[in-house]
C-alpha cells in the first residue's frame, strides 16, 4: 500500500472507532418533472453541509472520509465542458487518498458515476437503477442500500421529496448505520438555479424522523409560497400576494376540517 494511502487508511480507522463517519445517500432525477435531488443520512454532524453538491442539472454526493473538493471540483469540471463519465477518472488521479473516498452522482441525461474506495469502512458499496444511485459506508450490511433502492422503485407514484425520504427510511429499517444516527438532509432542484427544497437536520437522535417533520412543515405554507418565486422564465415572479393568501387560507381550512395539527414549532 502506498504510504499516503496507508496513512489515510489509519486515520479513517482511528476516527471511525470513536466518531463514526458513516453515511448513506440516494441521488435521483425524475425526467418527466425535471426534478433532481439527494437525500442523505449520517452518524456525522451536519452531513447536509458537506455531502451534497447540486445544480439544476447535476447532483453529486461526496462521502465516507469525505473530500468536499470532489463535489465542488466536479461541478467546476462540468462547467468547463468535461464529460460526466470522465470526471471520476480525473478526481481519482488528483486525490492520493482516493481509496478512502466514496462518491456518486447523476446528471440531467441520467448518466451515473459511482466510486467506493477499497479502504472505505465496511460495509461499503453502491448500487444503481434507472435515474437513481444509492451508496453508503459503515453500514450494517448491503441490505441497507438494496432496500433503499427497492423503496425508490416501489414508490414511483409518490411526490419526489417524499419518495426520497421513504427510500432513506427503508434503508434505516434495514439496519442503516451500524453505529448510530445524527444528521440527515434533503436537497432538490426543479429546473431552476436555486433549490426547490433544502432541508437539514444537523444534530438529532432521530434525524430522518425530524426530517419528515420538516417536510410536513414545508408543505404547510412554504411549498405554496414557493410557487410565486421568480424563475428563469419569469424573472419577477408573482408579485400579487392575494392568490397566495387565498390558497393558504383554503388549504388551512381543509386541514382544520380534517383535524390536522401543525408540525411547526413556530410561535
Amino acid at each position: 500500500m502506498p504510504q499516503t494511502s496507508a496513512n489515510a487508511f489509519f486515520l479513517i480507522k482511528r476516527y471511525s472507532d470513536g466518531n463514526p463517519l458513516m453515511t448513506y445517500s440516494i441521488v435521483a432525477k425524475i425526467p418527466e418533472t425535471n426534478e433532481i435531488g439527494i437525500a442523505v443520512a449520517s452518524r456525522f454532524f451536519a452531513c447536509g453541509s458537506l455531502v451534497p453538491y447540486i445544480t439544476q442539472d447535476t447532483v453529486i454526493a461526496s462521502q465516507a472520509f469525505m473530500n468536499p473538493l470532489w463535489g465542488s471540483r466536479s461541478l467546476d469540471l462540468l462547467q468547463q465542458g468535461i464529460p460526466f463519465e470522465d470526471i471520476l477518472s480525473i478526481l481519482k488521479q488528483e486525490d492520493l487518498a482516493r481509496e478512502v473516498r466514496q462518491f456518486h452522482g447523476i446528471n440531467k441525461a441520467g448518466e451515473i458515476v459511482q466510486h467506493t474506495g477499497a479502504e472505505c469502512v465496511n460495509w461499503a458499496g453502491h448500487i444503481k437503477g434507472e435515474n437513481v444511485s444509492v451508496a453508503g459506508n459503515t453500514l450494517a450490511g448491503p441490505r441497507v442500500i438494496e432496500e433503499t433502492l427497492n423503496a425508490w422503485h416501489a414508490n414511483a407514484d409518490t411526490e419526489f421529496a417524499e419518495r426520497l425520504l421513504l427510500s432513506m427510511e427503508a434503508g434505516e429499517a434495514a439496519g442503516g448505520d451500524k453505529r448510530g444516527k445524527q444528521a440527515a438532509a434533503i436537497k432538490i432542484h426543479h429546473g431552476q438555479p436555486y433549490p426547490d427544497l433544502d432541508l437539514r437536520v444537523d444534530d438529532h437522535a432521530d434525524p430522518l424522523r425530524e426530517l419528515r417533520r420538516l417536510l410536513r412543515v414545508a408543505d404547510e405554507r412554504y411549498m405554496i409560497f414557493k410557487t410565486a418565486l421568480p424563475t428563469t422564465e419569469n424573472f419577477s415572479g408573482m408579485i400579487n400576494r392575494h392568490p397566495l393568501n387565498q390558497t393558504i387560507a383554503k388549504v388551512e381550512e381543509e386541514r382544520r376540517r380534517q383535524g390536522y395539527v401543525s408540525s411547526s414549532h413556530a410561535t
